[in-house]
């Protein structure tokens, strides 16, 4: 009980930090842009054209909502991550006590039960929590046409329900589940992979050898996945009467293999994964005259 009320702490004090970051990045998803390019300079000294980052785009938003503003959308988000973390670990306490390995015996068969167990109890936190992630996404979309739809809890449950039904608070669930399981199979099947055959297993600092692999394989297999993650976000917003989620900021998806395809051939599989270093789009006409800094 302890384990997990320090879990929820931890959890909600990263949530509340982490707010402001989460919703620049969900602007800059579903493709607003409101500030003009700017010159600055690439990893070599090049000028180069490049879209505000960060701290620019959250200044914006702090200037018309105030800092206030910043945290949009975080009361349905701390719910979805109160609630996402009790349902991962009763799934997990419920599937049994996994089965803790020996040292030296860390078959693939047992990396495989593990991902499995871990895969069913974070399919389960995401199917309980998506309506609260649906709600955080639109209340944050409706910056953009400056609309009050999505701003109770209470009244965006309503709302939802009276203009979608049920299936309206599963927007954009299936390219969000297809991501976690994916990223965690990936995760795992590539640490086990470099702890066994890539780390010496008579370093004496192994243990956190393996750590650091589990980290450095967990990015690289969000990094792949992460046009799931778009594609979730965008279908969540999808059509659903705000500015945001309509043209001409967004098109009308029919699916969200729509969707996919709509943006792979854009060229705008990678939108919003880059929060400081944004070039500015394949197919953009923006006015940034490199002349004016000569």
């Amino acid at each position: 009980m302890a384990d997990a009320a320090s879990q929820v702490l931890l959890g909600s004090g990263l949530t509340i930090l982490s707010q402001p970051l989460m919703y620049v990045k969900v602007l800059i998803q579903v493709g607003y842009e409101p500030l003009p390019p700017t010159i600055g300079r690439n990893i070599f000294g090049r000028q180069i054209c490049q879209l505000p980052g960060l701290f620019c785009y959250a200044q914006h938003i702090a200037s018309i909502d105030g800092r206030r503003g910043l945290f949009t959308g975080l009361t349905p988000r701390l719910c979805s991550g109160v609630l996402g973390t009790v349902v991962h670990g009763k799934v997990l306490q419920e599937s049994g006590p996994g089965n803790v390995q020996k040292e030296g015996s860390s078959s693939f068969d047992q990396v495989i039960k593990e991902t499995t167990r871990e895969m069913i109890a974070r399919s389960a936190a995401t199917l309980i929590t998506h309506p609260f992630h649906v709600i955080t996404l639109r209340s944050m979309v409706q910056f953009i046409g400056r609309e009050s739809k999505y701003c109770g809890l209470c009244d965006s449950i309503l709302t939802i329900y009276r203009e979608e039904g049920v299936l309206g608070f599963f927007a954009g669930l299936i390219p969000r589940l297809l991501g976690d399981i994916i990223s965690l199979w990936l995760c795992n099947s590539l640490a086990y992979l470099v702890n066994t055959y890539a780390l010496d297993s008579g370093v004496s600092t192994m243990n956190e050898m393996k750590s650091y692999s589990q980290a450095v394989t967990g990015f690289f297999a969000s990094m792949l996945t992460y046009p799931f993650v778009l594609v979730s976000n965008l279908m969540a917003v999808n059509n659903c009467g705000l500015a945001g989620g309509s043209p001409p900021y967004s098109p009308i998806y029919t699916s969200w293999i729509d969707c996919w395809c709509i943006l792979q051939k854009a060229g705008n599989m990678s939108r919003g994964n880059s929060l400081f270093f944004r070039k500015v789009p394949f197919g953009k006409t923006y006015c940034c005259d490199l002349r004016m800094l000569i």
